[in-house]
């Protein structure tokens, strides 16, 4: 969802897409993300509901990966509320952070959370702020993706554990840390925005807002030391430069997505050597949102169809093991629903404890903005 951009699918294409037969049984998702998203639903999710829900038909569309796609469901569902529709056409909607918040503001979301028995099983700052905007009760995370620092076990001995223990590690050891600086891939701008929560001013306020314009002044440092750790560091070419470069040794460290570094590793791309490292104070990661429309035909159906999707059970089987994705619960949660090497695998570089301590949500929108243009003007040039 985050990796590539294709074209989303018109509000059209989606309304067909939903043309198959409707009964009262039917229950209408509709996801934002990547095809493997609607595979999920398509091909484990929806079957599992099915079975423990007979005479229900589970229908999966596609909307397109990043924000356009949950834009598309945002304009759909906003044209059904002008026109006064009484009943809308998505039952679920899986949608990314930003236009959650929208939606939740536009009174197109309903509250659910506390109505389903998995509510209180998501404690994480993301089930509430979502880039600055209040989603508390509207959402469920359906998974975190996660950056942290990925190294090469065999060539790095003092391993940072802190912000300020790289950037006195980078000048140690020059050009065997890289990242992608803020262009061709996240990681390298989530590297970026937990460098200035560490060495910025009140990174809580750059995570929850209120937005103040004055407060990028207070980067200043921050971002001039920056600029010094560049000439000590490579700057590879994206998400998959930083993996690639790492398989090769080239570099000995460097922010990774925790989800593309576990399949580049069971697809034999990367050493097992290879371990992830989470910082101090921490580093972004982003959720995808289970919502349900605020006039959905199915509301009860809708409810259940999350909490199943949310459970211990299905985040261990469907989100962790098939994806190497982090649950979107609180994952002590699904402490004895993985076998001992799952587990291991996901939670022994990073524990529960660590997430839950040093998984951050990316700057809220403006100061998000901020840092980006800063990054170009003090740092890249």
């Amino acid at each position: 969802m985050r990796y590539a951009l294709i074209p989303a699918l018109s509000a059209f294409a989606v309304s067909a897409a939903l043309a198959a037969p409707a009964s009262a049984q039917t229950l209408n998702v509709a996801s934002a993300g990547d095809q493997n998203m609607v595979d999920y639903i398509k091909d484990y999710l929806g079957p599992k509901f099915e079975k423990s829900h007979p005479g229900v038909k589970v229908v999966a569309v596609g909307t397109g990966p990043g924000d356009s796609g949950s834009q598309k469901i945002f304009e759909k569902l906003s044209a059904q509320k002008a026109a006064n529709a009484p009943a809308w056409d998505f039952d679920v909607v899986v949608i990314h952070q930003k236009m959650a918040g929208d939606m939740a503001k536009d009174a197109l979301l309903m509250k659910y959370r506390s109505d389903i028995n998995t509510g209180s099983l998501v404690t994480r700052d993301t089930a509430n702020n979502s880039l600055g905007a209040d989603v508390s009760g509207y959402v469920m995370p359906m998974f975190h993706s996660q950056t942290a620092i990925a190294y090469n076990a065999d060539m790095v001995k003092d391993v940072p554990n802190s912000y300020p223990e790289l950037a006195a590690w980078a000048k140690q050891h020059p050009k065997q840390f890289g990242y992608n600086g803020i262009k061709g891939g996240m990681s390298g701008v989530a590297f970026v925005a937990g460098w200035v929560y560490a060495f910025g001013q009140d990174s809580d306020k750059l995570m929850k807002g209120p937005y103040d314009a004055a407060a990028k002044t207070g980067w200043d440092k921050a971002l001039a030391d920056l600029k010094d750790f560049n000439k000590n560091v490579v700057i590879t070419p994206g998400n998959a430069g930083t993996l690639d470069m790492l398989n090769r040794g080239e570099i000995a460290m460097g922010p990774v997505w925790v989800d593309m570094f576990y399949t580049w590793q069971n697809d034999g791309k990367l050493p097992p050597n290879m371990k992830l490292k989470l910082v101090a104070p921490g580093m972004p990661g982003q959720p995808m949102y289970y919502a349900v429309p605020a006039k959905a035909a199915q509301a009860k159906l809708a409810e259940e169809f999350i909490a199943l999707a949310t459970s211990p059970e299905v985040q261990a089987e469907g989100i962790v093991k098939k994806f190497n994705w982090y649950p979107g619960i609180d994952a002590q949660h699904l402490e004895g629903k993985l076998d001992k090497a799952d587990w291991q695998k996901l939670f022994t570089d990073i524990t529960p404890a660590d997430l839950a301590s040093k998984g951050k949500p990316f700057p809220i929108a403006p100061y998000f903005n901020d840092i980006l243009e800063s990054y170009e003007k003090k740092v890249a040039n």
